[in-house]
């Protein structure tokens, strides 16, 4: 049977996803330099959830020293342009001090915390020093689920420690988006990954449940895997799912062959469409020497960090709304139709459904596609469709917390959220 989510919850989680930025972007200016003032716009704009990278792996399973741990941007000018990326300040904290803050800040202002890692796809590229990456990277990719697994339930332990903060937690997720990072290392290069990456999913989440058999533990997978259900792990207490329907912007990324290095990338072709003037070669943009470790540390490649920081972003707007009357009724047709089959395994798994990211996809920092009046259409779409079919929680958008822009449309996320709390 599965684990419910506790019933201390509200009947509604409206969810801002804050994801590792909560602990890089600490600095003096930046959005998470004061947790309270945080919480409390959250709070204003109608939210009573965030989701995290709790960095479970780093704090409670690497071994590491993070009583000093130093955090700050992927070097020089690279990445600051690219939304999640841009971090400004090195800053030094104790991580688990930090932690604790966070935790200790929820429950001031009545705040409940989904817990995850980003640890196998990017967290680590904002590290003093590339410890904490090769620490992950040394884990068998078979045992990495129950690594992961460990160190969350050690950091379940380590909150009921002090002061009980475990009161905070809604549930655990293992990882980010398991089968776009590196937990599907080492799976036949023609296998499915979320059928392949099951024996390992549910080995780690048996794992947990050994040491928390009370606690609701799950998984969530990229986009809503129609045609690969089966694929999803035996135990998992919740159907947590992100749907981003792409459509147009998936046109861009395939135009110019922003994900797929195995194609020549063409720079004459993305130099004339959307990069600003003066903008270097691909091979020319990279971090200084000491810091292109980083790059390895991050599953988001080379070429769309390229594009990203060097597009001009009324260009790349414009590129997306000349083309997007082609793709909008698929757009949109994809959104119910994954908000439906979630909803409906949800149903059959007998375990409430999340959707703690999503909508249209991963636009450039300084971009408002997104943020405009298309996002803002999906935004409501998506959160209405979600009501509908009694989803527990979900996201006014990925892209609707403090570090990013979409932060300032108060009405957006309010209307947003009242309609999902009903």
């Amino acid at each position: 049977m599965p684990t419910p989510l506790p019933p201390r919850l509200p009947a509604k989680l409206t969810i801002s996803l804050w994801d590792f930025t909560w602990y890089t972007r600490t600095g003096p200016g930046e959005p998470f330099e004061d947790l309270d003032r945080a919480f409390a716009e959250a709070a204003a704009r109608g939210y009573n959830t965030i989701r995290i990278c709790a960095m479970p792996y780093l704090l409670f399973g690497s071994g590491l020293d993070t009583s000093r741990l130093r955090l700050g941007p992927l070097g020089g000018e690279y990445g600051q342009r690219v939304r999640w990326y841009d971090v400004r300040a090195t800053v030094e904290l104790d991580g688990r001090a930090h932690l604790l803050a966070l935790f200790r800040a929820a429950r001031r202002h009545d705040f409940h915390v989904i817990l995850s890692s980003w640890e196998y796809q990017q967290s680590p590229s904002f590290a003093g020093d590339r410890r904490w990456f090769d620490a992950l990277m040394a884990i068998d990719p078979e045992r990495r689920a129950e690594a992961l697994a460990d160190a969350q339930a050690d950091l379940i332990d380590f909150l009921a420690a002090h002061d009980g903060l475990d009161d905070r937690v809604a549930f655990t997720e293992l990882h980010n988006e398991v089968q776009a990072g590196r937990l599907a290392e080492g799976l036949p290069a023609d296998a499915d990954p979320v059928v392949a990456l099951r024996p390992r999913l549910e080995r780690g989440l048996a794992r947990f449940r050994e040491r928390h058999p009370d606690r609701p533990v799950t998984v969530n997978y990229a986009t809503v895997p129609v045609g690969s259900f089966r694929g999803i792990p035996a135990g998992a207490d919740v159907a947590a799912f992100h749907p981003y329907v792409y459509g147009v912007l998936d046109e861009l990324i395939d135009t110019y062959a922003l994900r797929d290095p195995t194609r020549p990338f063409p720079q004459d072709a993305i130099r004339r469409d959307l990069l600003r003037p003066g903008a270097p070669d691909l091979a020319d943009w990279q971090p200084p020497a000491e810091d292109r470790w980083r790059l390895d540390a991050t599953i988001v490649n080379d070429r769309e960090l390229y594009a990203h920081d060097w597009c001009d972003p009324a260009r790349w707007d414009a590129w997306l709304y000349d083309r997007y009357a082609i793709h909008r009724l698929a757009m949109e047709q994809r959104l119910v139709t994954w908000i439906e089959a979630a909803a409906d395994w949800a149903a059959a798994a007998g375990v409430p459904l999340v959707f703690g990211e999503g909508w249209v996809g991963y636009t450039p920092r300084l971009t408002t596609f997104e943020e405009g009046p298309v996002g803002a259409a999906f935004c409501r779409r998506a959160v209405a469709e979600s009501a509908r079919v009694g989803a527990r929680g979900a996201v006014v958008c990925s892209n609707a917390a403090p570090h990013h822009a979409m932060w300032a449309d108060v009405a957006l996320q309010r209307e947003c959220n009242a309609v999902l709390a009903g």
